[in-house]
């Protein structure tokens, strides 16, 4: 039994069994998610579940403790996917994520999941302190008032990123924490992935992303997604950020000055 690194939401064990098959356990230990832990792990299995007949690589559901009976907290037990998260970037992931992602978009539950949920809320659309420019801040949280474009109903990950993807020889092996699948706008998941690639990497990979998704699915950024989760990024308000190092919070301030400001932002 061994930890794994990562795991924001949750304590990440892996599992080594006499037939040598291995697994993965996630013990939903940590707060805010800890409270909502029954329903995330319930999410995670559904989904992997309706994936089980698709090309998606996500790992197999084994066992739910969505009460954490045996385990005090929420606990998912399912299969452990070869491949190892990234180091770096590399100049081809960027079109390899962007292929993953449509591939999943394809994907047409059996069973609807819930409907996105923005994590921008209102609360947050304070201009931070370490912001360049106050008015793209602005600009953007004037954008989010005017409220959502229409958009087609589409399978999404939720929390599609470099962070959440495992690579064999620059393929994608595994596409991995799968508790806030929903349904939504797929341009929404598209910005979320661009999101966390332009403030671990900055705008470039974020940028060849975002046009190798467009061109795959003849599609073009809509500003509103771009814009709304990169404000979630924002600490709602008591809060410390999920990242606080001055390059990460440089780069994000970069990235909303840029979906902010350009239409669209490539």
């Amino acid at each position: 039994m061994d930890a794994l690194a990562g795991g924001l939401t949750s304590t990440m064990v892996a599992l080594s069994h006499r037939s040598g098959e291995r697994s993965v356990l996630r013990l939903m230990t940590n707060e805010p998610w800890r409270t909502h832990g029954a329903q995330l792990t319930r999410r995670e299995r559904a989904a992997q579940n309706e994936l089980v007949d698709t090309s998606v690589p996500s790992p197999v559901s084994y066992g739910l403790d969505a009460e954490g009976a045996a385990t005090g907290v929420a606990a998912h037990l399912m299969s452990r996917l070869p491949g190892v998260p990234a180091a770096r970037v590399e100049d081809s992931a960027p079109g390899a994520m962007a292929e993953m992602l449509a591939l999943i978009h394809d994907v047409h539950p059996r069973e609807p999941f819930r409907e996105y949920e923005s994590w921008a809320w209102e609360a947050k659309w304070e201009v931070p302190a370490w912001a360049r420019d106050p008015g793209a801040w602005r600009r953007a949280f004037g954008l989010l008032a005017e409220g959502p474009p229409s958009y087609d109903t589409t399978f999404l990950h939720r929390d599609f990123s470099h962070r959440n993807l495992l690579w064999i020889d620059g393929r994608i092996s595994g596409v991995v924490d799968w508790v806030e699948t929903s349904t939504g706008p797929a341009w929404l998941d598209a910005a979320h992935a661009a999101t966390n690639l332009a403030v671990a990497y900055g705008a470039e990979p974020a940028l060849s992303f975002l046009r190798a998704y467009g061109a795959l699915t003849g599609t073009r950024p809509e500003p509103y997604w771009l814009v709304m989760d990169a404000v979630g990024f924002l600490p709602a308000p008591g809060r410390s950020p999920l990242f606080g190092s001055a390059g990460e919070l440089e780069r994000l301030d970069a990235w909303l000055e840029r979906v902010a400001t350009s239409d669209p932002p490539l």
